[in-house]
């Protein structure tokens, strides 16, 4: 098992993008790989017991998992990763296997219904930029009740990717588009990793709309913390708002939708601010 959990090579400054993450396997630069299922995940597919669950995988990497749900007899496994490389490894290591689909593409395009995703080094290896897109698209992918279940860093790194966070940033993130199932400090992490993860498992609120808007014009969080304010002034119905780093994205999970137009009036004091529905 490799005891360090950077992954960058010479190229840290470079996007993370297709060819970044397949030099990583290319150069078998991949120190987050445990060579294994992480514990609390394999305790969690222990205890599943509907074997024909549809389940997915994102950035999957060498997903003992999914070898694992094989194993203990599950026949609807997809997953994906971005990296050429890796894709066609797996494609060929589970080609003759029914029950299991190795998708080469990008998650945030990927079109599906699933009982269950699988969280497993694959939030941390995403620019904080995409995480109000993370969880647009994963409760977009997940069946009536279905469950985001894994493991996320409670930690900082100093050298990204790995990108860390901690329990009260997930849970701003997450607040309303997800029933908090569980997302607590993990007892069972393999040792390099204890007391740095947090076991979460999180069922999608079925009772709320979840949108996600460009929006051009902010500058500062100051920017952000008026237009959130605003937001919420709209409708009770309103329930969570949340801008990504680099402030290009909003997202807004409501009791029932709520129309452009409001969004857009909220913000006219500014001639600069613009939303506009991704």
């Amino acid at each position: 098992m490799k005891e360090e959990m950077q992954c960058c090579i010479t190229e840290c400054e470079r996007p993370l993008d297709k060819t970044y993450w397949d030099n990583q396997y290319k150069t078998n630069t991949i120190g987050w790989d445990l060579g294994e299922v992480a514990p609390p995940i394999k305790i969690y597919i222990d205890n599943l017991q509907n074997k024909n669950a549809a389940i997915l995988i994102p950035g999957c990497g060498n997903t003992y998992e999914a070898e694992y749900l094989l194993q203990q007899g599950f026949k609807n496994i997809t997953v994906i990763d971005i990296a050429p490389t890796l894709v066609e490894n797996l494609q060929e290591k589970f080609a003759n296997n029914a029950n299991i689909k190795v998708v080469l593409g990008d998650f945030f395009e990927h079109i599906g219904s699933y009982d269950y995703i699988i969280e497993q080094t694959f939030f941390c290896a995403l620019p904080p930029t995409l995480r109000q897109q993370y969880v647009y698209k994963m409760h977009q992918l997940l069946n009536r009740n279905g469950v985001l279940v894994g493991l996320l860093f409670n930690r900082t790194f100093d050298v990204s990717p790995p990108f860390g966070g901690s329990k009260s940033e997930y849970e701003l993130l997450f607040k309303d588009a997800f029933h908090f199932n569980a997302i607590e400090d993990c007892k069972t992490s393999v040792a390099p990793r204890a007391n740095t993860e947090l076991f979460i498992e999180l069922q999608k609120n079925n009772d709320v709309v979840v949108n996600l808007y460009n929006f051009d014009g902010f500058t500062c969080s100051g920017c952000v913390a008026t237009v959130s304010q605003k937001y919420y002034a709209i409708s009770t119905d309103v329930l969570n708002v949340s801008v990504t780093t680099n402030f290009s994205e909003i997202l807004v999970v409501s009791k029932k939708e709520i129309e452009l137009k409001f969004l857009q009036d909220a913000i006219a004091y500014d001639a600069k601010y613009k939303i506009k529905k991704k």
